[in-house]
């Protein structure tokens, strides 16, 4: 009996107390950083300090030993501190924290910091190591860093998601020659003349996330202006006299006037402690808005006193637009990269607002749908298309995310949200935003919440179609006539992928008359509108739809109308039906000849310079990809007279430029590549069209691609002929890609198949362009499947815009039969292939399956 007392006893004691549950001792370590690991750190940390110091050694080939202090209060330990180093474990060396010296434990690109050797509160881990140089972008004269989406990295350990900030204390040793650019001010320079060093320590910076740090060291030119703010540092290495007249004082006063708009815009202070700049003549993207040194692609900023106004104007924009990232994007900072959209959006739309007050002669408008349109649709109409907002799981895909669709139809999107609420309203909320999360990060969310207050449209729904799903709509017009009045006039919008999707939006109709022009004003909210106000009004002669240029979708055409698009006299409504004309083409509505026709007569009669590039550009696309043999030897003789008639003609020097290119693309017959090489031999001169030596680098390589007798000589004088350093070496890199020795370009291709010869992207796809040219993608298409095949890799070592770029300068300038079937024999050889990367090749191929049925 006692016994059987006791046993109960226990038992019950056993069931009354609470079992110690057992956790998990880590969390899952996969590779990249994936977003349970991001928000699980971002509750774990809550203050980060990097001071870093690198050593630069003058030999290209030698490591970078580089030492990092990590401060950081820890809030969290249930599970051990996990860095981020996408690097092999042999580049650690030493490892201490708080003083410990601890064993290096590296694994899946991330190194584990033992919660046993942390404290809640602040702890120091310092780490001795090799830096990693995927992102390095190492050259024999300079070097920089590019860390954006998940590159800090790849670079130094660190907690490389956006929403944990940090300050950083940055010392480099360089070359005594070299200058050096940061986020933070110049603290002291320590010479070092026996070893021939300098040492350059910096100042604290402010707070930005890791893809925003970045260094620039080098041999490069400095100057110094204060254009009315305060002074600016510019680094760059071009050496052309004329280009750097031209220049670098617009360079400081667009950073300037930027600056002025944005203060007043969002009534908030400039938020860093500098802001400098440095081009950089290989660099991958146009530009990149690192907090206090923001760096450009060289030949984006330096313009000739010939440049175009069109040149003018997008140098003046990228400008403006890495300055609004100062605001949006390094002051408030998206929380994860699923909404990197939200930082471009408001980049390019606060850049289009800044072109106002600096090219008042421009029409802004006008600009904005040229911009945009096109770019936006290029995306937008593939079945590889994707909503402006993504999901993202892991940060190793996140330069996937970049494209068209948030550089070009979110600012669309954001155009028409301003109508909804007004501008004062939105301008009003933009304020808000910034004021609230200054200095902190934000999401799509947070901005609608703000939003949603000031409007009585309910934002969140409006928004649903526009953000968060893909495509575009195509609309279409039923129109009933009764004694030459328009008895009933209806619209009704579809989404083009045959979704019940509906795209509230407002936009302008035109009906043309003999002697006046009626505009219909209109927003649509549902699947069909009823033009009501266009009862009993005259039967117009034409009907122009979007003529605003702000709706947005592909818009009824009549055919019988086509040629007519030359004479409309609005140059907005003219350029959107140019644009509008070229979506119904590939929807195959419209013959490629008769399409083609019109281009060609509008590049005759153009006398807009934007809306002329983009005609010339149709032309150029409609000639290579969807003419066929046969209609191109119809057509040849004649378009190739119309065009160097015009290049000969009266024409402002603008647009002799745009055509001179139009012609030298096109050109076949020997008598027109006569004509260019006696151009590019400076044998013939023509009044007004003024060749600076990029354009006769590029002449040259035209001329080599179509095979002209004197390619060996054409690329020895041309050599001759180019003066800057960075330019001669890309030119001598590239020849073999432009060699007609076919066994030659084989072999360079190839090459590119290996990352090693990857490193600088801009080349590499001025390689591919060449390689696989229209002309020579008989002998290059054996290529073709190697490229697709190549393609996770290249994402894995390639900046963000390198995989989609990779698949445009190669299958993406294809258009014929046999392109066609290896790219289905890879697609059915891959039916689990990467879901973002199948995307990319969508993209980029579209042109190539429309083709099928178009180019008969």
């Amino acid at each position: 009996m006692k016994k059987y007392t006791l046993l109960v006893l226990i038992a019950l004691t056993l069931v009354g107390c609470p079992q110690k549950k057992e956790r998990p001792t880590s969390l899952p370590i996969e590779k990249g950083i994936s977003l349970n690991l991001a928000k699980y750190r971002r509750e774990q940390i809550k203050d980060l300090h990097y001071a870093l110091d690198f050593s630069i050694p003058k030999n290209l080939e030698d490591p970078i030993p580089t030492t990092l202090t990590l401060t950081a209060y820890i809030a969290d330990l249930q599970y051990d501190l996990i860095l981020d180093f996408n690097e092999k474990k042999d580049h650690l060396k030493t490892l201490s924290v708080n003083g410990v010296s601890a064993p290096i434990n590296h694994t899946n690109e991330h190194l584990i910091i033992s919660s046993d050797l942390l404290i809640i509160g602040e702890n120091k881990i310092e780490i001795s190591f090799n830096a990693g140089e995927l992102s390095l972008n190492r050259n024999e004269e300079f070097l920089y860093t590019l860390l954006v989406p998940d590159r800090a990295s790849t670079l130094f350990p660190c907690l490389d998601q956006p929403n944990l900030k940090a300050t950083y204390d940055l010392t480099i040793t360089a070359p005594k020659d070299w200058k050096v650019l940061c986020g933070g001010t110049e603290k002291e320079k320590i010479e070092k003349e026996k070893e021939g060093y300098t040492t350059h320590i910096f100042n604290t910076t402010d707070k930005m996330s890791t893809y925003l740090f970045s260094f620039v060291a080098g041999k490069f030119t400095e100057e110094i202006k204060n254009p009315g703010a305060f002074d600016m540092r510019f680094l760059y290495r071009e050496n052309n006299k004329e280009k750097i007249a031209e220049s670098t004082s617009e360079v400081f006063n667009i950073h300037q006037q930027s600056l002025d708009f944005l203060i007043d815009y969002t009534n908030y202070k400039f938020p860093f402690q500098k802001m400098d700049f440095a081009s950089i003549p290989p660099f991958q993207y146009g530009g990149m808005e690192h907090v206090g040194a923001i760096q450009y692609r060289e030949s984006s900023l330096f313009l000739d006193k010939n440049a175009t106004q069109n040149q003018k104007l997008s140098r003046a924009k990228l400008i403006a637009h890495e300055t609004s990232h100062m605001w949006f994007g390094d002051l408030v900072t998206m929380q994860w990269f699923n909404d990197v959209w939200l930082k471009e959006v408001f980049a390019n739309f606060m850049a289009d607002k800044i072109m106002n007050p600096l090219f008042p002669d421009i029409d802004h408008q006008l600009k904005f749908m040229m911009t945009h349109y096109p770019s936006a649709y290029s995306e937008d109409r593939t079945k590889g298309t994707n909503p402006i907002r993504q999901d993202l799981d892991n940060l190793k895909n996140a330069g996937s995310l970049y494209g068209r669709i948030i550089y070009n139809k979110a600012p669309i999107m954001m155009q028409q949200l301003e109508a909804v609420l007004g501008k004062d309203a939105f301008k009003e909320g933009m304020q808000e935003y910034i004021k609230t999360f200054a200095n902190g990060n934000a999401d799509w969310n947070d901005l609608v919440s703000i939003l949603d207050k000031k409007s009585d449209v309910d934002i969140k729904n409006w928004s649903d179609v526009w953000v968060n799903k893909s495509g575009r709509p195509v609309f279409t017009d039923h129109i009933t006539y009764k004694d030459n009045k328009i008895a009933n006039f209806t619209i009704t919008q579809k989404a083009e992928d045959g979704t019940d999707k509906i795209w509230p939006q407002s936009f302008a109709i035109q009906l043309i008359y003999k002697d006046s022009v009626k505009t219909i004003n209109t927003t649509i909210s549902g699947k069909t509108l009823d033009l009501k106000e266009t009862k009993g009004l005259a039967m117009p002669e034409q009907v122009i739809y979007n003529s605003n240029g702000f709706g947005y979708g592909v818009f009824p055409v009549h055919v019988a109308n086509i040629a007519k698009i030359k004479d409309i006299k609005d140059d907005t409504a003219r350029a959107y039906s140019y644009i509008n004309l070229y979506e119904v083409f590939l929807n195959n509505k419209v013959p490629a000849l008769d399409a083609y026709n019109v281009f060609l007569n509008g590049v005759a009669s153009e006398k807009n310079e934007l809306i002329l590039d983009y005609v010339s550009g149709r032309t150029r696309d409609l000639y290579w990809s969807f003419l066929s043999e046969k209609s191109k030897k119809e057509i040849q003789a004649a378009t190739e007279d119309t065009l160097f008639a015009l290049v000969k003609s009266t024409k402002p020097k603008a647009f002799k430029k745009t055509i001179f290119n139009l012609y030298k693309s096109i050109s076949a017959s020997n008598k027109a590549i006569h004509n260019l090489y006696a151009i590019w031999k400076k044998e013939m001169s023509i009044p007004e069209l003024f060749l600076n030596e990029d354009d006769y680098t590029s002449l040259a390589a035209e001329l080599v691609i179509k095979k002209h007798s004197k390619s060996t000589e054409i690329l020895k004088e041309q050599e001759t002929r180019i003066s800057n350093p960075d330019k001669l070496a890309r030119f001598k890199w590239l020849q073999p890609s432009l060699s007609n020795n076919v066994k030659e370009r084989d072999a360079f291709m190839v090459s590119l198949f290996d990352a090693k010869n990857r490193e600088k992207e801009s080349w590499v796809l001025a390689a591919l362009g060449y390689i696989h040219h229209p002309l020579r993608q008989t002998e290059s298409k054996k290529h073709l499947e190697k490229c697709l095949n190549k393609l996770e890799e290249i994402q894995l070592t390639g900046d963000i815009f390198f995989p989609k770029n990779w698949l445009a300068s190669s299958i993406g300038q294809y258009t014929s039969k046999d392109a066609y079937q290896i790219l289905e024999g890879f697609l059915a050889k891959n039916p689990n292939f990467n879901t973002i990367l199948l995307k990319k090749i969508l993209q980029t191929t579209d042109d190539l399956e429309k083709a099928q049925t178009i180019k008969l």
